[in-house]
């Protein structure tokens, strides 16, 4: 498929989302859970800015930003202390 034909096909569904709004339930778990992950992909960008002073790096993927998003500074603790003991 065209790319242009996938991005109008994904604006009309946001577009109708946001018309309608989101009754279905799974619908606003999942919204729920992206928004999760992003907080955690900032949290750990934020991590590596200022941890790059005590030679601290956790690398940003799916894994890492879900385990930091969902667990919060408790998750990026546990993070840091596998990347740095374990790994």
């Amino acid at each position: 498929m065209d790319p242009i034909i996938i991005v109008a096909i994904i604006g009309g569904i946001i577009l109708l989302l946001l018309s309608v709004g989101a009754p279905i339930k799974p619908i606003r778990f999942i919204g729920q859970g992206l928004v999760k992950v992003m907080i955690g992909a900032l949290l750990l960008f934020f991590l590596n800015a200022f941890g790059s002073t005590f030679d601290l790096h956790v690398p940003i993927n799916l894994a890492t930003s879900t385990v930091s998003g969902f667990l919060g500074i408790p998750g990026i603790v546990a993070l840091v202390v596998i990347e740095s003991f374990i790994l």
